[in-house]
């Protein structure tokens, strides 16, 4: 097993449950965000192309390193097998369930 980590990183982003790679996650300097860089994605020339990771390689295709919102998280694992990016959408994220979020005068929000 390489001695380099690899994290799996579940996030909501615009009403769908994101699932990407990376070599590297830390609380980053900005507070209320998890920096996220060095992204992983599947190797190219592969005979099959995944549609949904094709499109987070254009997605993420410049960026350096990403810093998304805590409340956006679902979790970080630390795996030992990269699996393939995606973007799971509406039926599929139903399992997946979002923080609650509040309005300042304390009532819930959905």
């Amino acid at each position: 097993m390489s001695s380099q980590r690899l994290y799996r990183v579940t996030f909501h982003n615009q009403g769908q449950v994101y699932e990407i790679y990376a070599r590297g996650v830390s609380h980053g300097g900005l507070l209320g965000f998890v920096e996220v860089e060095k992204l992983v994605f599947g190797e190219k020339g592969g005979v099959l192309v995944d549609p949904t990771e094709e499109k987070l390689k254009t997605e993420f295709a410049n960026v350096v390193r990403t810093y998304l919102p805590v409340h956006a998280i679902v979790r970080i694992d630390e795996v030992s097998k990269q699996g393939a990016a995606r973007i799971l959408a509406g039926g599929e994220s139903a399992k997946v369930m979002p923080f609650p979020l509040f309005t300042s005068g304390g009532e819930h929000k959905k």
